[in-house]
């Protein structure tokens, strides 16, 4: 007897300056999931207004009591919530909170875990802790005074300025001096109520996927970001303008110990389904590889050009098997 098939929303949007992205990780992801084993749903959650996408191009709503919708007079109940909102809220906890209370399994890690990662400054310190190396920072909330010069004393120049809570690096701005903290500010203010001002790591960026079930443990190829922007910027990330290097051109020494230190933060953020961590591997006063972490992506980018598909190639795995394994955990005793 044929086995029934689960249901499952890939639920995107969100209400950041991440909406069309995470729209566009939907489409991917739809993509490449098991058809054959899997119902699939895109679940459009913007604000209050929360629809499913169907095939048709019709457009049902969600009834957010149950996380269930009509079709054709029958009621679609879900088994399965993957998401993939980048920002808010989606990757702060709160629509993970909301499935706890409906208890509806997910693809992300818990609300502890993804309100902590979300906000950069709080991840960083909290990182720190586990003698994780991090850029030094200030947190600077909204309507608080600074003082340039101090910051510049303190930091260095070049400095990064970036909203505390947000991703795709909308808000974010390399100052070179400090007469351009004040614009820089106001721009990721803009973005969210609270911005970190970051020292600059000079080094290469490369940015690492790892997933864990309770059989296996897979940390995928490293990718190497090579541009020719200030920074690994929005354009740089969506718009090509970015040279990605799968796997990362990595002393095979360095290449263990990055993989090694994502499968570490993945353990000591007790971490579910697929993440992406950012470093920057630098060079020490002895001119030893240094990898310092920069930031951890709970609902990475899902594309077919996004990081984490790209290392599952690399890694010669099938994106598709990769997605059942991570459901198929969640119902395992």
């Amino acid at each position: 007897m044929k086995a029934q098939k689960r249901t499952v929303a890939i639920v995107c949007g969100g209400d950041s300056s991440e909406h069309d992205v995470s729209l566009r990780s939907a489409q991917g992801l739809y993509s490449f999931f098991d058809h054959e084993r899997y119902d699939i749903y895109i679940v459009d959650v913007k604000g209050t207004d929360w629809h499913v996408n169907l095939d048709n191009g019709e457009i049902v709503e969600i009834d957010k009591n149950d996380f269930s919708f009509k079709l054709d007079g029958k009621h679609i109940y879900f088994d399965y919530a993957y998401i993939t909102i980048h920002g808010q809220p989606g990757e702060n906890g709160v629509m993970q909170g909301y499935f706890d209370l409906i208890h509806l399994p997910y693809s992300t890690s818990g609300v502890l875990v993804e309100a902590m990662t979300f906000d950069k400054y709080v991840l960083n310190n909290y990182l720190r802790g586990f003698g994780v190396n991090v850029a030094d920072s200030i947190l600077l909330r909204r309507g608080e005074s600074y003082d340039e010069q101090a910051i510049a004393e303190r930091l260095g120049m070049p400095c990064f300025v970036k909203p505390a809570a947000d991703g795709s690096s909308f808000g974010v701005s390399k100052v070179k001096n400090a007469d351009q903290l004040a614009p820089a500010l106001r721009v990721a203010f803009m973005e969210s109520d609270e911005v970190m001002i970051e020292g600059f790591l000079d080094g290469v960026e490369i940015s690492q996927g790892v997933y864990k079930t309770a059989e296996k443990s897979v940390v995928l190829p490293a990718t190497e970001v090579v541009t020719s922007n200030e920074f690994f910027d929005y354009d740089a990330k969506y718009n090509g303008q970015v040279q990605e290097i799968t796997p990362a051109r990595l002393a095979p020494e360095t290449a263990a110990k990055v993989a090694a230190e994502t499968s570490r933060i993945y353990d000591i953020l007790h971490a579910n389904g697929i993440i992406r961590i950012d470093f920057i591997i630098s060079k020490d006063a002895d001119g030893n590889d240094k990898i310092n972490m920069i930031e951890v992506n709970t609902t990475p980018g899902m594309t077919a050009t996004s990081f984490i598909p790209q290392q599952v190639r690399a890694a010669g795995l099938d994106i598709k098997d990769v997605l059942t394994d991570i459901v198929e955990n969640q119902f395992k005793c």
